[in-house]
């Protein structure tokens, strides 16, 4: 059995917008500010793909008075470079970090995380071969939950993947510990509630008629731990959770563990949001 039910529209978003930019021969709390361009890129943002810190720590940084650009202090916040112009932190030049995208089949008993207090593996640990660079997992899979996992250091991919508006389409197998009733499974694909609101799945059905045990689930909703809080709200334990694909990405020929660089088609399908 499968079914399939369109998901909840979004809700218009609001357009946020930053302050306005000055332009040359303006001064900004006495400093001269670099010229700056209607298709600029903002300057908190550059520090940050920088691989410096993050943006909201790039703010205060700049704040601080520890940012020239054209060999000019600029403290204020809003402020657009462009390519040709030259940014320096405590003297030290600032370039663009290289973009990286990993695709990683994780394995269980792994935390994805980029460190952890209590000293577990993480995702990191499994890529060391990786260039040396500030990348961080896209989502979370819970430490038993196995399957496809992406890393980048692309922080607008990042937030399109993840921000609950977008409901990026995920695909799960599951084994439970037994049979999985078909009344059951009618009430997943039409919606149960939870402790933190309703939740439906867009498509479920039996994997193997023979074995009513393993499970196809298509899910958007990005709250932590959904799928196992679905079954076990029905009195069903998840015994293995694996993703099998994410927002257009598959483990195909990646076997538990490995990882590998996603090709410029991949990429680009990523940021164009032309996947199924």
């Amino acid at each position: 059995m499968k079914r399939t039910f369109k998901g909840s529209e979004n809700k218009p978003r609001k357009r946020r917008t930053g302050k306005s930019v000055h332009s040359q021969g303006k001064q900004s709390q006495g400093e001269n500010v670099v010229n700056s361009q209607k298709n600029g890129i903002r300057l908190n943002k550059y520090i940050a793909n920088s691989g410096l810190c993050s943006r909201r720590e790039a703010d205060e940084i700049i704040q601080s008075g520890f940012i020239t650009i054209n060999g000019k202090k600029v403290t204020e916040l809003g402020t657009k470079i462009t390519s040709s112009d030259k940014v320096r932190f405590k003297g030290k030049d600032l370039e663009p970090e290289k973009k990286i995208y990993i695709l990683i089949n994780k394995p269980k008993d792994v935390i994805t995380s980029t460190d952890d207090p209590q000293g577990r593996k993480t995702v990191l640990s499994l890529i060391k071969s990786a260039p040396n660079a500030r990348i961080y997992p896209v989502g979370r899979l819970d430490r038993m939950t196995t399957g496809v996992l992406l890393l980048t250091n692309d922080g607008d991919l990042t937030k399109q993947l993840t921000h609950p508006s977008h409901q990026k389409k995920k695909i799960y197998q599951v084994s439970l510990n037994k049979q999985l009733l078909r009344k059951d499974m009618e009430k997943i694909a039409e919606g149960i509630t939870l402790e933190d609101g309703f939740i439906q799945a867009d498509s479920i059905h039996y994997i193997d008629p023979e074995d009513k045990r393993q499970i196809g689930i298509e899910i958007h909703s990005g709250r932590n731990r959904i799928i196992r809080r679905i079954f076990e709200f029905l009195e069903y334990k998840v015994e293995k959770l694996d993703r099998v694909y994410f927002a257009g990405l598959t483990k195909k020929g990646l076997s538990r563990g490995k990882w590998r660089y996603l090709s410029d088609k991949e990429i680009s399908i990523l940021k164009r949001g032309s996947y199924k």
